[in-house]
């Protein structure tokens, strides 16, 4: 999938558009991908001779990641939008550069009602570098 298509399922647009691809997708998992330039907005001071991508932009890719992979259980009509509603059990294993491409994996583990229970998982050459557990439902835009 590309970006084109992500922006068919998911709000998301430039400057906030975290996933650059989609490189699989069944039912209860997505894996996508998303290189980090040196230009993204948020590396612009954090750090100064240090570029560092924020622990929690690495969370908003696992977010964005699962609204593309919910994108299949909800109108496609612009009636509503995902909103992340938790996020448990973070841990941040390994840095993120500049340069770097991660790679994003969602597994959709549970539904109740009008809520979506993941966890995401964010690696860089096969390490990981962060983990999650978050839900998500989705809200009518206005």
């Amino acid at each position: 999938m590309s970006v084109e298509q992500i922006q068919k399922v998911i709000p998301h647009r430039k400057p906030m558009l975290l996933v650059d691809e989609v490189v699989e997708q069944t039912e209860k998992i997505i894996v996508c991908r998303k290189t980090f330039s040196s230009e993204e907005f948020f590396l612009q001071g954090h750090f100064p001779n240090f570029p560092l991508v924020p622990g929690v932009i690495l969370c908003e890719c696992c977010l964005q990641s699962g609204a593309i992979l919910l994108s299949q259980f909800t109108p496609q009509d612009g009636s509503v939008v995902p909103v992340a509603t938790r996020l448990d059990g973070v841990k941040f294993k390994k840095m993120v550069r500049p340069g770097d491409t991660v790679t994003i994996e969602v597994t959709l583990n549970d539904v109740v009602s009008s809520a979506y229970f993941m966890t995401g998982k964010v690696t860089v050459d096969g390490k990981l570098a962060a983990r999650l557990d978050f839900a998500c439902s989705v809200a009518a835009p206005s």
